[in-house]
């Protein structure tokens, strides 16, 4: 059984774990490290159990940690050249990721690692480089997808294959116009290389699932400029429109922003 559980999805941190009974990884690492060994306590979880990190880009909210953990840990950091030279230069990150425990990935080469076999693709974004990953456990078929500009046709490919999906759901379009954002900021999530907004998840989703999907996680929802329920039920009329029931067809949740989910159990 592959088991999965979210820390923290959003502009203050993210950071997901995969783990099966024998392996384990973990997808960025923007949550600080006292709160995630506070949050393992909490659910019968051990760090030292922790194999490997990948990393999907190099913004702060998604590394402010990756330095430490890699360091105190002993655990190997995957994430593309670009992104390594992004960590490297970013100031949040106090401690860098020693040279050899650095792992260069590449956009559609597909890579075994311990249980997990994981293929890195690309996502438009406005960081040094920006990855999802499609990872194969256990018979299951596992996406994340995060702060994504626009969805691209490689991206609708691995939407596709998923049987569970991270997808962001980051803003209410109305709501960031209206916000109190200044306009260069808002250009900045809207342009095709910042956030997807509820109805372009939504769309991403009806458009491009596999008969397979079972359960659809939506993350890095904005404070200011989103709500979990308003994020949900802008999904769900989405897919509703394209004769696609939530809660029927396909299970929807939303992701908390600061803390943990609980662990779900993918099979």
């Amino acid at each position: 059984m592959l088991r999965f559980i979210s820390f923290g999805s959003g502009s203050s941190g993210n950071c997901y774990y995969l783990w099966t009974e024998t392996d384990s990884l973990m997808i960025d690492t923007g949550v600080g490290i006292r709160s995630l060994k506070k949050y393992f306590r909490d659910y019968g979880l051990s760090l030292s159990k922790v194999h490997r990190i990948l990393i999907t880009h190099d913004h702060a909210d998604h590394i402010k940690c990756v330095g430490s953990m890699s360091y105190d840990f002993q655990l190997p950091v995957f994430a593309t050249r670009l992104v390594h030279d992004g960590i490297d230069r970013n100031y949040c990150v106090t401690r860098k990721v020693g040279q050899g425990l650095r792992r260069y990935v590449e956009v559609g080469v597909t890579m075994q690692e311990g249980d997990f076999t994981i293929t890195p693709f690309t996502v438009p974004h406005d960081s040094s480089d920006n990855v999802g990953y499609f990872i194969q456990a256990e018979g299951i078929n596992f996406c994340l997808i995060t702060d994504a500009g626009r969805v691209t046709d490689e991206m609708a490919q691995y939407i596709g294959r998923a049987q569970y999906l991270v997808l962001e759901a980051n803003h209410d379009r109305e709501m960031l116009q209206q916000g109190p954002y200044p306009d260069h900021l808002k250009v900045r999530i809207s342009n095709g290389n910042g956030h997807l907004n509820n109805e372009a998840c939504g769309e991403a989703i009806a458009r491009n699932m596999g008969e397979h999907l079972r359960y659809v996680w939506l993350c890095h929802l904005s404070e200011e400029n989103n709500h979990p329920e308003l994020a949900r039920k802008t999904v769900e009329t989405v897919l509703r429109s394209y004769g696609i029931v939530a809660g029927k067809d396909l299970q929807l949740e939303v992701l908390k922003r600061t803390t943990p989910t609980g662990i779900f159990e993918l099979e």
